[in-house]
This record gives C-alpha cells, sequence and structure tokens, in this order.
C-alpha cells in the first residue's frame, strides 16, 4: 500500500510529544510492506531509512507561528473577538496556509498517480476543513485521521490543559472515511460529531528501539515529565512526600517546569531523546505519573507506560481508569492508590530485586505479544481496507 502520511512534524527538535511515536509507526509502516511518504506541517521534512518526503509549502509559515505560540502561554480562545491573534490566524489560514496545502496535496497525488491512503496526524482540523472531502470526490482516495492528543485536546479540556489553539473548532470530522484515537473514552464525544469508524489506535512501542540495556541501577526511583499541571496531586503522593519519608531511597527527576515542591528528589534536568533509555534502564523503579484527563477518561494512552514496558521497567502507577486495557495490573505493573501504598510498594520491590526484575520482564512480554507500532500499523491497514482499499 502507498501511503500519504501528512504529520504534525517529523523534525524532533520541536519537542512536540508525539513526534518520536510517529516515526515508530512510520517505520511499522514500513516494515509491515506499505510505501510511506511523508509531508510535515510544522517545520522542514527529515527523510529516513523508512520514508521519503515532499516539502512544507508553509515551511516559514508554520516556524514563525510556533514561535509565536510558544511565546504566548495563555491558551487562545476562538470564541474571544478581542483577541488579536483570531483573526490574524484566521486570515493566515484562509488566504495563504489552506491554499499552499491544498495545492501540495494536489501536486503530489497527480505526480504520485497510485496513492492509497492519506493519513493526516494530528493536524489543525480546522485549518485544512473541506480538504479530505475534495480529495475524495476528485480522485477517489481514502482519507484517515489519527488524532494522538485526546482527550486533552478537545473543547471541553483544551484550555485546562494548556493547548494554545482549539483545532476542532469550525472543523468537519465527518470528511474522514475513519477516525483513530489514542483514548476510548472519546469515541461517543467524537461519533456525536458526526466522526465515522471510529477506532482506538493507543500508543505502543518499537522494541528495537525500546530494548532494556545493561547498566548498573544507580537510581532507586525516577520520573521523567515535563510540568506538574493537572498532575500535582499524584506527584506529591508518589514522589515529594515519599522521598521525604524515606531519605535512603535516591528518587531521581528528569525534565522540567516543576512549580511544587519536589521533596528531596535529585533534579537532573532535561534528558535527551538519545539519553532517555539509559535514565530509564538505570532506574530500579520507574514512575507513571499522567495528567489527570487521561487517567480519567477510560483507556486514554500516552505513551510512557509502553515505553518504559518495553525497557523492561518495574513500572509503578498512579491510580489509571483503563490501564488494565493493556496491562496485567499487579503482574505487569503496580497501580498505587495512595501515599502510603505508594512508600509500601517502594519498600517492597527495592527489598526483593527478583521479584521486581520479573515485573519489569513480564511488562515487556506483554509489549511484544500485543504494544508493538507493527500491531498499530496493521490495524491502520486492516481498518483502510475496510473502508474501500482493494
Amino acid at each position: 500500500m502507498k501511503i500519504l502520511a501528512f504529520t504534525s512534524t517529523i523534525d524532533l527538535k520541536y519537542r512536540l510529544g508525539c513526534t518520536p511515536s510517529w516515526w515508530q509507526l512510520l517505520k511499522a509502516l514500513h516494515e509491515t510492506g506499505n510505501e510511506v511518504i511523508v509531508l510535515p506541517y510544522l517545520g522542514a521534512p527529515v527523510e529516513s531509512l523508512w520514508w521519503r518526503t515532499y516539502d512544507n509549502p508553509c515551511k516559514i509559515e508554520s516556524i514563525l507561528f510556533n514561535k509565536f505560540l510558544n511565546k504566548h502561554k495563555k491558551v487562545v480562545d476562538p470564541a474571544n473577538t478581542k483577541n488579536l491573534l483570531t483573526p490574524i490566524t484566521k486570515n493566515l489560514i484562509e488566504h495563504d496556509v489552506k491554499p499552499k496545502v491544498r495545492k501540495q496535496l494536489h501536486d503530489i497525488i497527480e505526480k504520485e498517480k497510485d496513492l492509497d491512503l492519506i493519513f493526516f496526524m494530528n493536524i489543525p482540523l480546522n485549518h485544512i476543513t473541506g480538504i479530505a472531502s475534495e480529495i475524495k470526490d476528485e480522485y477517489g482516495i481514502p482519507c484517515i485521521y489519527y488524532d494522538g492528543d485526546m482527550p486533552t485536546i478537545l473543547p471541553k479540556y483544551a484550555t485546562e490543559r494548556g493547548f494554545k489553539f482549539d483545532y476542532y473548532q469550525d472543523a468537519d470530522v465527518s470528511e474522514y472515511d475513519a477516525f483513530f484515537v489514542n483514548s476510548k473514552g472519546v469515541i461517543d464525544d467524537l461519533k456525536n460529531e458526526g466522526a465515522k469508524n471510529v477506532k482506538p489506535l493507543y500508543y505502543a512501542a518499537d522494541p528495537d528501539l525500546f530494548a532494556p540495556i545493561d547498566v548498573e541501577k544507580t537510581m532507586d526511583i525516577s520520573f521523567f515529565g515535563f510540568g506538574n499541571q493537572f498532575r500535582e496531586e499524584w506527584m506529591t503522593k508518589m514522589i515529594t512526600n515519599p522521598s521525604k519519608k524515606l531519605p535512603e531511597v535516591n528518587f531521581s527527576v528528569g525534565g522540567g517546569g516543576f512549580e511544587i515542591d519536589m521533596g528531596n528528589s535529585n533534579l537532573v534536568g532535561d534528558v535527551p531523546y538519545s539519553a532517555f533509555r539509559e535514565f530509564c534502564c538505570r532506574s530500579k523503579i520507574n514512575l507513571n505519573i499522567t495528567r489527570w484527563s487521561h487517567t480519567n477518561v477510560y483507556a486514554s494512552a500516552t505513551a510512557r507506560p509502553f515505553e518504559l514496558a518495553a525497557y523492561g521497567a518495574c513500572i509503578v502507577s498512579q491510580p489509571y481508569n483503563g490501564i488494565d486495557e493493556w496491562f496485567d495490573v499487579g503482574k505487569e505493573l503496580i497501580v498505587i492508590n495512595s501515599e502510603e501504598e505508594a512508600i509500601k510498594t517502594y519498600e517492597w520491590l527495592l527489598s526483593d530485586e527478583e521479584e521486581m526484575l520479573k515485573i519489569g520482564e513480564r511488562a515487556r512480554e506483554r509489549i511484544l505479544k500485543d504494544h508493538t507500532y507493527r500491531h498499530r500499523a496493521e490495524l491502520i491497514i486492516d481498518v483502510a481496507k475496510m473502508v474501500g482499499i482493494n
């Protein structure tokens, strides 16, 4: 199958959370026998061994707009007509960005001639309204959308999460032949908005890239993330207070943007993508602490538990509604329900190295069985065939 993947970005330097997962998914599509072509919406195209690219027709606009948004931390409210960003943005999209995107997509289709599928990956929906319908009408090529930012990108969650703009307002989700989401709990929301063939497409891990390495475990307990917003409660219960009550235990925290007391934990700062594996594998226990929307809206996947499991990490997680969709709780990872339970669990695992290692081994086995990106690539192809590809 010949697939054009229109992606939010493919350049890791922008540090968008989905980008490493896009690399793994596109690689898996290639490895399962498909030809992959990538068109980025933000930044320049990045070639790889697994896909070829076309130029971003809005490269300059996208880079400038991304810089502007990064300087304005408040969420843009599209309903606020006094907000100068709204008319400027709408004018830019309608008269510059959208025509360029439309032309580039049509030019690629004409040049390639035999595309089987266009796979839209986290493109702002209201920036491309109508384009998928035009492509289907003119060329008969199925169009599938994937949103990996659920549930926090939906309007009812976007403000709380801090997204810089709402890309569902004025969008038409019904124009896509299928709609993948990383959250089972939002499927009814999207169906009510008119989306067709809504399917969960959870995060996963490439077991070759996320493979355990034999390094000395110099950290007892580790956590990596950016910002404490909407996970303050469980960061406090799982890191801040336990690090004060267990002074002999080494708590190491990577990332940044933490505006709460981090107790006696060792703040190691940012961890580059290339160093993330060693950071995780040097820890005896890895923590999964996720923002409230993901843990409360049923089966809303993030990449982290799959990545940690692929490393063979012993994972301790906060309560997470639907995590049993992916893992056997108690065998493949541990879920705690209170600060006291967290402390007892840390003490138990740190005193029982054999069990700690077994939990990690079972977690990696589960990844290999059910949660590699090849599994996800196969699902995409199955759904693509269902909506009309021969």
